[in-house]
């Protein structure tokens, strides 16, 4: 697919980045509300699990959802080849996660790993370019370590094989996601390749956006953690990108909204019992910077109760009626 095609799916400068256990059918849908042009992407799937679990949730879709990137992980060509083949009729775009630094699938030669493997990184490419008439791309890091930076030459790599866009963290596997992302780096990547090329790791605000880009030379930027707890955050920096201006972050009422929708369509995704486990790790975000928030906080995570969760909801906005702004 030529750079055009690629250019009229990529109609922003910010994406959703992929994050596992995160960016889920309902998150997608509520950064959606506020981004109107900007590649979502879904959380990782893994090629091995799609093999034998075809019906998944992680595939749902919404039109609204377009343009959309749907991630899958793996090392054995032959299922990257059938799961590309499979997420077609979904994807706008087939990325392929070289990034993840989690132990589980580093051990398992998924994610990171393939950054110590390139020309396997290449065969991966090229089958799913071969199970695929969708643009494919790459999302990886600096390197598996300080000493092991090959992100220059293992994007050219991957754009040999095929790639049409990259999307890289800032940081090196050993580092996960402590430290600093170094966005200066990556202006050595965007200068040897001829893709477009999306910067990743430590936007949280719009400031963060901007800087990023001024350091990094790149065509845009991809952020994952900061949606956490503010949905609206893709959509403000794609606002400014456009406009120039900025949108203020949510109120606390209004934080305390999207909370609660996200909790209800969780529900209506997964089932109440599951969806109110799976919305623990929320929590924190969407409340963070108010009074008592870490005694609240340990309540609602072991909370089962809906209707209770209501009320501490309820509760939250009562006791910081005053507050306007919360930053997550």
């Amino acid at each position: 697919m030529s750079e055009s095609n690629i250019a009229n799916l990529i109609k922003s400068k910010v994406s959703l980045a992929p994050m596992a256990g995160i960016t889920d059918y309902v998150l997608r849908s509520l950064v959606r509300t506020y981004a109107h042009d900007s590649l979502l992407t879904t959380e990782m799937i893994s090629s091995e699990f799609l093999a034998q679990n075809v019906k998944t949730e992680i595939t749902k879709l919404d039109d609204a959802h377009h343009p959309i990137s749907y991630q899958i992980s793996g090392h054995k060509p032959h299922l990257m080849k059938n799961a590309a083949e499979y997420l077609t009729q979904f994807a706008d775009i087939i990325d392929i996660n070289m990034g993840c630094p989690v132990n589980k699938v580093v051990k398992g030669q998924d994610g990171a790993a393939l950054m110590r493997n390139p020309r396997l990184a290449q065969e991966l490419v090229k089958a799913v370019k071969e199970g695929t008439n969708k643009p494919v791309s790459v999302k990886f890091r600096l390197g598996y370590t300080q000493d092991e930076m090959n992100y220059v030459e293992f994007g050219q790599m991957m754009q040999e094989a095929g790639a049409e866009f990259i999307t890289i963290h800032a940081r090196t596997r050993k580092q996960f996601y402590a430290g600093k992302a170094d966005w200066v780096k990556i202006k050595e990547l965007k200068n040897n390749v001829d893709v477009p090329v999306f910067a990743n790791g430590d936007i949280l605000s719009v400031e963060d956006a901007v800087n990023c880009m001024e350091a990094s030379g790149a065509d845009g930027v991809a952020v994952g953690r900061g949606v956490l707890g503010d949905p609206t955050l893709v959509g403000r920096i794609e606002h400014y990108f456009k406009t120039g201006m900025i949108i203020p972050p949510p109120s606390l009422n209004e934080k305390l909204d999207m909370l609660r929708t996200h909790l209800d369509e969780e529900i209506r995704l997964r089932g109440e019992k599951v969806a109110i486990k799976f919305m623990r790790k929320f929590y924190p975000y969407y409340i963070s910077g108010i009074r008592n928030a870490s005694k609240i906080r340990a309540v609602m995570v072991v909370e089962d109760d809906y209707d209770k969760i209501l009320e501490y909801i309820d509760y939250i906005r009562k006791e910081n009626a005053d507050l306007d702004i919360i930053n997550s």
